[in-house]
């Protein structure tokens, strides 16, 4: 798989991005937490490699990466490998699902493309995808209520020998990169985050913010079944902004549905637009509470000093007090956009052919951000909350680095 970034591209990247005392690549403080965040997406889940392979690369590698479902399984490949094997485990873990079936030797004819799209994603419902699920026999409609295989239409035992092979969650739980993952618990309905700064973490908690139902069955931990996480919120932007930090924090939260999209014009387009609005992370939403906090919280920092002494242990003046003031806080958002090919079968759509072109628009996306010159040029405040969204702003998504 070709999908490696190449030397022209990360050397003018590297020229490009203005360098700094103790950057770590290419002026990325060291003083500076880089978070990665990644939504669910099954089959676009490549776009979020690629736009890891591209920030690690010029930019540096992430001090914490959070995931929910497809985003959860690549956020442990990230986190649970060394620097250097991080971008061949992703490949080898991507050309694994996509290996049912290869890219065509020619390229497919005009109009033809969506018609393959399809019978790839009529496959994987008949098949499973490699090293990840496979249908089960007899299917569970014919199974006794109450086992295993009569609430659940596939197996993932396969992906769990994938994780265990692909990933190192000796590493995980020793801290040298942060992971959490979401899910859902089935009996009460909460969300639950699974933290390696707070428990020790292996492969059932990644597979249980992946089992999505009805396809794959509750994962249990402890005594509790879990669903994934995206059946409650498929980013877990919020939960990282929920986190005490004391260092200035730049978040990278990439997206594999966009919110915004155009008025349907079939029932196909309907499915498709209703999976994309159901799926959609709030990040703007939470950006959007996480600045007010910001500023409620600096405006009670700046009340309390000019309280007079006696005012000052007023139990509603302690209340204030206590209203956190956290550093600031940029939030790099990147949000893969559908071919004009792709229908509602794009999330479980595994052929060669759409996972490279996934990979390839993500890194052509987190690329071009990186040059853009208002994050080049960028101040680096000391607090409030910023959004950059510059991929969106691009011509042609989707082509490949040159």
């Amino acid at each position: 798989m070709a999908s490696s970034l190449s030397s022209p591209s990360r050397q003018r990247l590297r020229q490009e991005s203005p360098a700094s005392a103790g950057s770590s690549v290419s002026g990325a403080p060291q003083n500076e937490e880089c978070i990665l965040v990644l939504q669910g997406g099954g089959a676009l889940g490549a776009y979020q490699a690629g736009v890891f392979e591209a920030l690690s690369a010029v930019y540096r590698e992430p001090t914490w990466v959070a995931g929910i479902s497809i985003g959860a399984i690549n956020a442990a490949l990230i986190a649970g490998n060394p620097a250097e094997l991080r971008v061949p485990r992703l490949q080898e873990f991507w050309r694994l699902l996509s290996s049912a079936l290869p890219s065509p030797v020619l390229p497919a004819p005009h109009g033809a493309r969506q018609s393959l799209n399809e019978a790839s994603a009529t496959q994987v419902m008949l098949f499973g995808v490699p090293g990840f699920f496979s249908p089960r026999f007899p299917p569970a409609p014919l199974r006794p209520p109450g086992s295993p295989g009569a609430i659940s239409y596939y197996d993932t035992t396969p992906l769990r020998q994938t994780l265990e092979r692909l990933v190192d969650f000796d590493r995980i739980n020793a801290g040298d990169v942060r992971l959490s993952v979401g899910a859902v618990n089935v009996r009460t309905g909460n969300f639950a985050y699974f933290d390696s700064t707070k428990q020790r973490i292996d492969a059932r908690h990644i597979m249980a913010s992946g089992a999505l139902p009805p396809g794959f069955e509750p994962v249990e931990i402890d005594g509790e079944h879990y669903w994934d996480g995206g059946l409650v919120s498929n980013t877990p932007l919020q939960h990282v902004l929920d986190q005490p930090g004391k260092l200035r924090r730049v978040v990278f939260q990439v997206d594999l549905f966009a919110a915004r999209g155009a008025l349907p014009t079939s029932l196909a387009e309907v499915t498709e637009r209703e999976k994309d609005i159901r799926f959609s992370s709030r990040t703007r939403l939470g950006t959007t509470n996480e600045l007010d906090r910001q500023v409620m919280a600096q405006a009670a920092q700046r009340l309390m000093a000019k309280l007079p002494p006696a005012l000052r242990n007023d139990p509603d003046a302690l209340a204030l007090a206590r209203v956190r003031c956290e550093s600031a806080v940029d939030v790099v958002h990147l949000i893969y956009r559908s071919k004009h090919y792709e229908s509602q079968s794009k999330d479980y759509e595994f052929s060669r052919l759409s996972m490279q072109e996934h990979w390839d628009s993500g890194r052509a996306d987190m690329a071009h951000t990186l040059l853009d010159p208002r994050w080049l040029n960028r101040a680096r405040q000391a607090t409030g909350v910023r959004v950059f969204d510059l991929a969106g702003e691009r011509p042609c998504v989707g082509k490949p680095v040159a």
